[in-house]
Order: C-alpha cells, then sequence, then structure tokens
C-alpha cells in the first residue's frame, strides 16, 4: 500500500559470493559488474562495503568478519591506499594468532593479487581501502 511501510530501507553493501575486482579508482571499486563508491572487504562469504578508515585505523575489530571466517582464509591482502603503510603491531599480531598470512601493500598491488589469488582458488581475503 501506498504511503505505508517504512519507505527506503538501506542496507549494508553486500555482494554475496567472491568476484575479481574488475576496477579501481575514482574512490571506489567495480566487481561482478557493478560499482561501489568507498572501501571494500572481500572474505569467502562475499564482498562488503567497509568503513573509510585510515590504514592505522585498521584493527581486530575493525576485520572482525575475517576473524569470524578465518576457518576458510590462509592469506588476507591489506590494501593500504595509494602508497603501502606497515600493518599495526596488534592486527600483525592478531592475525598471526589466528593462522593467517597477512601481507600489506598498495590497494594496486592488493586488487591485483587478490586476483591471481582467486583464480588459483586459494583461501584468501582482502581489505581495499579505496584510492582517488
Amino acid at each position: 500500500m501506498a504511503g505505508r511501510g517504512q519507505g527506503i530501507v538501506i542496507r549494508d553493501a553486500h555482494f554475496p559470493g567472491r568476484a575479481p575486482i574488475e576496477a579501481y579508482g575514482n574512490g571506489g571499486f567495480r566487481f561482478a559488474g557493478m560499482s561501489h563508491r568507498g572501501s571494500i572487504l572481500c572474505v569467502p562469504s562475499g564482498i562488503y562495503g567497509f568503513a573509510d578508515l585510515a590504514p592505522k585505523q585498521l584493527d581486530r575489530q575493525a576485520l572482525e568478519r575475517v576473524f569470524e571466517e578465518v576457518a576458510d582464509i590462509e592469506v588476507l591482502l591489506v590494501g593500504t591506499g595509494r602508497d603501502l603503510v606497515p600493518m599495526t603491531a596488534d592486527l600483525r599480531s592478531a592475525a598471526r594468532e589466528a593462522g593467517i598470512m597477512a601481507d600489506p601493500m598498495s590497494t594496486g598491488a592488493a586488487v591485483r593479487t587478490y586476483n591471481v589469488l582467486l583464480s588459483e582458488d586459494r583461501a584468501v581475503a582482502a581489505v581495499l581501502l579505496a584510492v582517488d
């Protein structure tokens, strides 16, 4: 009925599946024939919109979904934007304790590496910070 209900419902961005990243830049990403403005998190359960964080703000709490799916992840690629920014000691430690090899790199390098590992059917996840 018109005029009844909740109106527009905003949902967290989520693509339920694994897909290669087709393009990045201009503050977002293209994958699975769609585009997303902002950063993304790619895990076995899908591709999710991700908070607009600075690389040094990436911590276990921000990447909680990665740790929830740890049984299906061996490698975590951390795309830190235009330039490589080392991970914090806490995040490195949390990943190591979970049995995940975490590798920081520029977002462009992370996108390329993610696509290769995905094509090899590897247990890979990636947090990709958007670049302009």
